[in-house]
């Protein structure tokens, strides 16, 4: 049986694709990124719990110059325009609110880098899972099945042998279909978080801001999925 290497944030898309495939491989490695959001807090949490949960070993990868150099509202601390229910049929407004440069591009590549390291120390294979899922008409461009392919073709010249596999599970699901996968894997949804801004971190009780397009769209699924939402919102 292979091994993986799983981008887990501690969102909920990254869980549920955690779940989807923690079956299918013998070892597990979850790779956390400090980017220096501003719910770092929060997602490591996450995604420590779910590590545990998943018997993975937990290694936090260190890019804080990402956010350095990020101008996206998840990486400032600046005062952010509330997402309203007509924003949300049309977020392609807003995706450069929150566009971190080359971000999911960068995550694969270091995530790359420890999958051909572990072949080449210790002739053990792995597989690369990233929980992205199918976004819909208005997205961002490295969300899509074709930024995957042509990602895993590049992965044919990245490394010295060529056959590492980056899968994205959830990728033709949509948000709601997520949420209902999620319950049947039995995913601990109260230990996701989606979160761009964070909210006074708290072990006993992690609260969303809900008023930025992450929390938005999270409450939004939650609703027309019919699962109940186990998440606080603040106010």
């Amino acid at each position: 049986m292979k091994n993986s290497i799983i981008l887990c944030s501690g969102g909920l898309d990254s869980v549920v694709a955690a779940y989807r495939v923690k079956d299918s491989y013998e070892k597990i490695k979850s790779l956390f990124f400090d980017y220096n959001q501003r719910s770092l807090k929060e997602e490591e949490f996450c995604a420590r719990k779910i590590a545990e949960k998943l018997n993975a070993e937990f290694i936090k990868v260190d890019l804080k110059w990402l956010g350095k150099i990020s101008g996206a509202a998840l990486n400032q601390k600046i005062e952010f325009k509330e997402t309203t229910e007509k924003d949300l049929e049309n977020t392609g407004n807003q995706i450069l609110s929150w566009w971190v440069p080359a971000r999911n591009s960068i995550f694969l590549i270091n995530a790359l880098a420890f999958a051909e390291s572990e072949f080449l120390n210790n002739k053990e294979k792995y597989d690369i899972i990233i929980g992205l899922k199918n976004e819909g008409r208005e997205h961002m461009k490295d969300t899509t099945p074709e930024f995957v392919n042509k990602i895993n073709e590049l992965v044919k010249d990245a490394t010295h042998h060529g056959d590492y596999k980056i899968i994205a599970p959830l990728i033709n699901l949509d948000k709601i279909e997520t949420i209902k996968l999620g319950e049947e894997l039995k995913v601990p949804f109260e230990l996701t978080y989606s979160c761009y801004i964070g909210n006074n971190f708290s072990k006993k009780r992690l609260i969303h801001c809900g008023k930025c397009l992450n929390c938005m769209l999270r409450k939004k699924s939650f609703y027309w999925s019919g699962v109940k939402d186990a998440s606080s919102y603040k106010d």
